[in-house]
């Protein structure tokens, strides 16, 4: 990562397969590591992490998936937020905006049927849902 100033936002989702707190969980943490591997950036790296997730999701919260671990993640100021239910959209559905410090050019991960949000990032077009 770049030691430019910054801040820069690098964004990513992922579908989780059910809502319960393990699959919530595995991927918060999925999706947190390609992000972040992707970025080149460690979690001292991060202002704050901002989880979203539409309303099928509630029986955790994606950023406890994260924190305890040890890694420097208690140290990021972390929000889970509830999704606009509009009509239509990708079900199970967990989001990722991270701020980080420093400018960089933001590689986003949108992960499996994810990437059907945003084919012009990810080149993936409607064969992905």
């Amino acid at each position: 990562m770049s030691e430019a100033q910054g801040p820069t936002a690098v964004r990513g989702a992922i579908v989780v397969e059910a809502n319960e707190p393990e699959a919530i969980a595995a991927a918060a943490r999925r999706l947190t590591g390609e992000v972040m591997s992707r970025n080149d950036l460690k979690p001292s790296d991060v202002v704050t992490a901002i989880f979203s997730a539409t309303a099928d999701l509630n029986a955790a919260y994606p950023a406890a998936a994260l924190r305890g671990r040890g890694d420097g993640w208690d140290q990021v100021p972390m929000m889970c937020l509830a999704e606009m239910a509009v009509p239509g959209s990708l079900p199970r559905c967990l989001r990722l905006l991270l701020i980080c410090r420093g400018a960089f050019q933001p590689k986003p991960a949108y992960l499996g049927r994810a990437a059907r949000l945003r084919p012009d990032l990810t080149g993936e077009g409607e064969e992905a849902r």
